[in-house]
């Protein structure tokens, strides 16, 4: 029979035990003692605590990037349902009933629920429409942070929308009589069916403007709906330019759907229109001069820009639309007017993003 060495610990009958052995050994209990090659707690902590700050400092910036690109995908979603729904409408006036007394006080207003009843729930998919007494039923916020950061209440009728619609303003010794003062629908709302909630101000008597390409003339007349949207409804952050815009439709036939998305206001300093288009880049690379109707559907929602007194604010500024070589529309805020104008003019630009 054959004869096995067994090696032991211990002295006796087997093989003894090396230095080497005795070496590996004595390190394997400084490791299981944590004595060296491991962490202690205190190192562990550290860590933990290093890793916690770096993450409270960059999650907020990544979780930001993540909302904005959602955001973004979900207007450009938007926009291409609104801008199609719209084209196969026959035309955009003359919804509903609105009818005043002989002092002007608004005796029957159905104008903006019938434009969505009637009109636009035939061409896109509506789950719920509301009145402007009953706005939240749609998932409308009361109070929103406007553009430049202020705080200021949902609109429930043109007015407050844009107060120019119905108001006469004086600039300076030029009178401009708003040709919309009768003009004062309350809006409706409604949700789509994509979840977005979706305030809608319409004008049953828009226009087509017969000039458009040869005088000036007023923009409010040409405005037949805006709609003020809330890409999540109730959920935060409400506020301009994040999930909070806007789309305005123009022109009852062969209508017009934009959806500007403006940078903050820039300051007042002036330009000629040939370096209007590097202001805007100047101040971002994606930034472009909004086009013609692009800015009268800024000056349409001046309030969710944050401009509430007009009589401050009668800047006018450069559109990206050109009518020839060296003439160029522009678009005053105070008044509403639409001007052609020679390329030498001095105006600020509002840029738009890309």
């Amino acid at each position: 029979m054959k004869q096995r060495n067994v090696l032991t610990s211990a002295g006796g009958g087997g093989r003894r035990s090396t230095g080497k052995s005795s070496e590996i050994a004595s390190n394997l209990a400084k490791c299981r003692t944590g004595s060296a090659g491991g962490f202690t707690m205190a190192e562990i902590l550290l860590s933990l605590t290093i890793i916690g700050v770096v993450a409270a400092i960059t999650l907020p910036s990544l979780t930001g990037n993540i909302n904005e690109r959602t955001w973004n995908t979900q207007r450009k979603a938007l926009y291409a349902r609104f801008s199609q729904a719209i084209a196969l409408m026959p035309a955009l006036n003359g919804y509903g009933t609105f009818t005043e007394d002989e002092s002007g006080n608004i005796t029957e207003d159905t104008v903006a629920e019938t434009f969505v009843t009637a009109g636009l729930s035939k061409v896109l998919k509506i789950n719920n429409i509301c009145d402007s007494e009953h706005l939240s039923d749609c998932g409308i916020v009361s109070t929103f942070t406007t553009l430049i950061g202020t705080q200021s209440v949902m609109p429930t009728k043109i007015s407050e929308m844009n107060s120019q619609f119905v108001d006469v303003y004086d600039q300076g010794n030029y009178t401009l009589q708003n040709p919309q003062s009768n003009i004062d629908t309350k809006a409706a709302a409604f949700e789509t069916a994509n979840g977005e909630s979706v305030v809608v101000f319409y004008n049953p008597a828009c226009l087509l403007d017969a000039n458009i390409t040869t005088s000036w003339h007023y923009s409010q007349p040409l405005m037949c709906a805006n709609f003020i949207y809330d890409l999540n409804g109730l959920k935060g952050p409400n506020t301009v330019g994040k999930d909070i815009g806007f789309i305005t439709a123009m022109y009852p036939s062969d209508s017009v759907v934009v959806a500007p998305v403006p940078l903050t206001r820039p300051g007042t300093a002036s330009v000629n229109f040939p370096d209007a288009s590097s202001q805007c880049k100047g101040q971002d690379s994606e930034s472009r001069l909004p086009n013609r109707d692009e800015l009268s559907s800024l000056f349409y929602n001046m309030n969710l820009l944050g401009i509430t007194d007009v009589s401050a604010d009668s800047q006018c500024y450069w559109s990206g639309s050109l009518i020839s070589s060296n003439s160029i529309w522009y678009q005053c805020f105070g008044g509403g007017r639409r001007h052609p104008s020679r390329d030498n003019l001095s105006l600020p630009v509002w840029c738009v993003k890309r």
